[in-house]
């Protein structure tokens, strides 16, 4: 009897001692480790917004700096430009250069277009397709040739759809930027238009043309300039201070 009653105890004691061993807080536990997954899959998307925000932030910086030089220091810096941009071997072996018209601080690339004509190459400007409003075309840019606001109100060379050509029929575009870093990423307007009509440069392995140079004031070299898969990368940088050329 005696030795029942010892193991009617002893059993009861295991039992006890099971049911303390039993994690009071194992539900909140697992609910953590959930929590971390779930944190984890969102860390991408926070990611991609803190990167649009610092893009809209350097943009609104950058343009604010180009428009805040004087005349004096815009001519300086086009001066400047000019013998840096007569200095690259792109631009001394390139027949057909397209430039822009400079608007919203963008350093300014008259003397470049003089020079081109000087030289006796043909100088072109961009222009929105008149048949597709998110790629550029190029007009010829003839002395004293007409030009007309397009929808953003830069001027464009009057002309017909005729006369328009294609990127890939130029030797060298000379493109405007508001910031770029050493790996040749430029950060644009935003809209996009150099990028869609550049984009067959990036299935190209071998022959590459045009070659594609940036113009820019110095101060808008950053560190860094994050891209997206669309961008189409520069072969250099020409500022009033340097030439850049990019390194991988």
């Amino acid at each position: 009897m005696n030795k029942r009653r010892r193991h009617a105890r002893t059993a009861k004691r295991g039992a006890s001692k099971r049911k303390r061993k039993t994690p009071i807080a194992a539900a909140p536990k697992k609910s953590a480790r959930g929590a971390k997954r779930s944190a984890k899959k969102t860390k991408p998307e926070i990611k991609t917004v803190i990167t649009l925000a610092t893009k809209t932030q350097l943009r609104q910086r950058l343009r604010a700096e180009r428009r805040a030089l004087s005349r004096d220091e815009q001519r300086q810096a086009a001066d400047r430009l000019l013998a840096n941009v007569a200095a690259t071997r792109l631009f001394r072996v390139s027949r057909r250069i397209a430039c822009y018209l400079p608007s919203d601080g963008e350093i300014d690339p008259s003397l470049i277009i003089e020079r081109i004509w000087r030289m006796r190459k043909q100088a072109f400007l961009p222009v929105l397709s008149p048949l597709s409003h998110e790629r550029l075309w190029f007009a010829r840019a003839t002395p004293g040739m007409e030009l007309r606001p397009n929808r953003f109100g830069i001027p464009e060379p009057r002309t017909s759809a005729g006369e328009l050509v294609r990127a890939e029929e130029l030797d060298l575009i000379l493109l405007p930027l508001v910031a770029f870093d050493r790996k040749g990423n430029r950060l644009g307007r935003g809209a996009g238009f150099y990028d869609r009509s550049l984009a067959f440069l990036r299935y190209r392995r071998y022959f590459r043309k045009p070659h594609l140079l940036g113009l820019a004031h110095d101060f808008q070299r950053v560190p860094s300039v994050s891209n997206d898969a669309w961008d189409v990368p520069l072969d250099g940088v020409v500022t009033d201070r340097a030439v850049y050329y990019m390194t991988s």
